[in-house]
């Protein structure tokens, strides 16, 4: 079953309401007040199924008072029936409606001349006359025109069989995207609890999905669904749809909310876009207020012009909006602009990014960002979104709410980059990205890091993890670090020893006075045995340049042959020895007291302490209140 969204649009009183009853049976006009003023306030509903065609029309009010709510009803519409009356023909609300239409780019529908029976022949010609200049040059312009009469039926059979003719023309809407409702309306029903409705515009949704209504974030389960008054287990994008939400409460719902996939999406209180101005409407400076109408929502804004200081009538321009409370929009989602006063349409337009960063006007880097966004397909898209976020990357979650797509489309389209080397992929579930050109400059940075340390430090081994995550890498990521690190070790261009970096080119190059210095130094301390003695003691001995010595001690504990317990130093030789004492005093008895260790050792308690700890950490030991377990 192929279904349809197909939306009125016309001047009050031209017969919107009564042409959508003779088509379907149904009144969309449920309020009381719109049934004793005659005229429709709000949107309203009703559906037609032909064959295999099931068309779900969407009657909106023709009153200029009530165009909030005609733009509520409008969007995610298939294809439109322009209404005009015969008896009046072109009025100011048909050119405002029409207008929307052509600036939400619907791309396909019909004019319908209604009250056919109230004018003779030639009147009528004369309105069909009218209507074609009217609709020339637009998406209408050598489509169908039938002329009604919704009192008699005049014309009613044929207008069905074109508006079957158009839908079998239209592309399906496929369900493989994330599914997002859009609230239009939001009522309670005894013994069912709160129930939201509106047109499905993307993806599907299934009973007992998690999902939440944006902005305010409130999670629930979908309860039940039903697809123009029958119960369904799934509904499917172009379907009005119902859903009943589990434990939310209806005063926690408005119009204008979307109800999405939880834990998924993220709302905005600014909107990049290509924003596009009536030539009916008059200059629009930058920093113009003006009403946003997205969806079902209308959200005042603020225009920020970013090439030029004023738009002219019916000229286009890359702009931010910065709206005065968050919502939620995707990329490719078209919009509507209305002055603040007087409310009337001055232009619509493209979001091309729903989570930027703020821009400064006639910045070139920012609008060439945006211009290459806004022509961009999914992989181009992704790739821009990274190559924007410099060093810095995306993460998965962060893709996900600025791409729109589906874990699987997201996951080609990523595979993709990665196999042509556009983007660097960090970890799994969720991964980060950055752009190849990001990871050679960060590349780049440590290398020239690792250079200069080892010229000014030639008797070092490296420098340690922690200052190079801060001198090239203290505002990104720590993923970014890592994967950095981790992919430069994987090339051997540097290596990684405990907590210290170098070059893999990096050897330490020892004079032979050096050497037996170094030997010295260690041989020292060797000696000492469990009986600590400090550097300051082993230079005085020696009789060498402290200074050099110094380097030489350094060299030594970064090679491990020295091992730093504390304030105390030991020789690797005899910690191991140490090991190997406590390991086979297990034989004996798995406990040790400190009482127990100084007789082991042979040394005083203030040495006892630091290197039982030394072995809790090693996991030689574990302490079990005032004694240790020899594990």
């Amino acid at each position: 079953m192929k279904n349809i969204i197909v939306g009125t649009a016309g001047h009050i009183d031209h017969g919107k309401t009564a042409l959508v009853k003779a088509l379907t049976g149904i009144d969309a006009d449920r309020l009381k007040e719109e049934k004793q003023r005659g005229i429709t306030i709000d949107i309203g509903f009703a559906d037609l199924t032909i064959g295999d065609l099931r068309f779900g029309f969407v009657d909106v009010p023709g009153h200029e008072r009530f165009i909030k709510n005609m733009l509520a009803g409008v969007h995610g519409i298939d294809l439109v029936m322009l209404v005009v009356a015969a008896d009046e023909s072109i009025m100011p609300q048909t050119r405002e409606h029409f207008d929307i239409c052509r600036l939400l780019k619907v791309k396909s529908g019909l004019t319908v001349i209604t009250k056919a029976d109230l004018v003779d022949a030639e009147l009528l010609e004369l309105v069909k006359a009218e209507v074609a200049d009217f609709i020339a040059g637009s998406f209408l312009e050598g489509g169908p025109v039938v002329a009604v009469s919704s009192r008699t039926g005049e014309g009613i059979e044929e207008l069905k069989a074109k508006l079957g003719e158009l839908a079998s023309t239209l592309a399906v809407k496929g369900s493989d995207t994330v599914p997002r409702l859009p609230v239009d309306r939001a009522f309670t029903i005894k013994g069912f609890g709160t129930i939201v409705t509106g047109t499905l515009i993307s993806g599907k949704l299934s009973i007992g999905d998690e999902v939440e209504l944006l902005p305010a974030r409130v999670r629930s389960r979908i309860r039940g669904l039903q697809v123009h008054g029958a119960e369904v287990e799934v509904a499917v994008a172009g379907q009005r749809t119902a859903v009943n939400l589990q434990g939310v409460d209806l005063s926690q719902i408005k119009r204008g909310d979307v109800l999405v996939p939880a834990r998924r999406f993220h709302t905005s209180s600014m909107i990049d876009v290509r924003l596009e101005l009536l030539k009916s409407a008059r200059p629009l400076e930058s920093r113009a207020r003006v009403r946003f109408h997205h969806g079902t929502s209308e959200i005042m804004a603020r225009v920020i012009l970013l090439d030029q200081d004023k738009l002219m009538p019916g000229d286009s321009a890359l702009a931010q909006l910065r709206l005065e409370a968050p919502t939620l929009v995707m990329p490719r989602d078209r919009f509507i602009i209305r002055s603040y006063s007087p409310q009337i349409t001055i232009g619509g337009g493209l979001v091309i990014d729903s989570l930027p960063a703020k821009h400064r006007t006639y910045g070139e880097e920012a609008l060439e960002h945006l211009q290459q966004l806004e022509s961009a397909d999914d992989i181009e898209f992704a790739a821009q979104l990274v190559v924007m976020a410099g060093e810095r990357g995306v993460s998965e979650p962060e893709l996900v709410a600025r791409t729109g797509l589906t874990d699987d489309a997201l996951s080609v389209v990523i595979d993709l980059l990665v196999r042509e080397e556009r983007v660097v992929k960090i970890g799994n579930s969720p991964f980060h990205l950055i752009s190849r050109a990001a990871y050679e400059k960060l590349k780049n940075q440590v290398i020239d890091l690792l250079t200069g340390f080892h010229n000014q430090e030639p008797l070092k081994l490296g420098i340690s993890r922690e200052e190079v995550r801060e001198r090239v890498f203290a505002y990104l990521p720590a993923e970014v670090f890592r994967a950095v690190v981790a992919l430069l070790c994987n090339k051997d261009v540097i290596v990684a020893e405990k907590d210290l970096l170098r070059l893999a080119s990096h050897r330490v190059t020892l004079s032979e006075g050096e050497e037996r210095i170094k030997k010295q130094l260690a041989d020292s301390f060797e000696s000492a045995g469990l009986q600590p003695i400090t550097f300051e003691e082993v230079v005085s001995s020696l009789g060498v340049d402290e200074k050099k010595a110094r380097r030489l001690f350094q060299l030594l504990i970064a090679s491990n042959e020295l091992i730093p317990i504390g304030e105390l130093t030991f020789h690797r030789k005899n910690i191991e020895e140490l090991k190997n004492v406590v390991r086979k005093r297990k034989e004996i008895s798995p406990v040790l007291d400190v009482g127990t260790f100084k007789d082991l050792t042979g040394i005083s308690r203030k040495y006892a302490i630091p290197l039982l700890e030394y072995l809790d950490r090693e996991r030689i030991t574990r302490r079990v209140g005032n004694e240790r377990e020899i594990l």
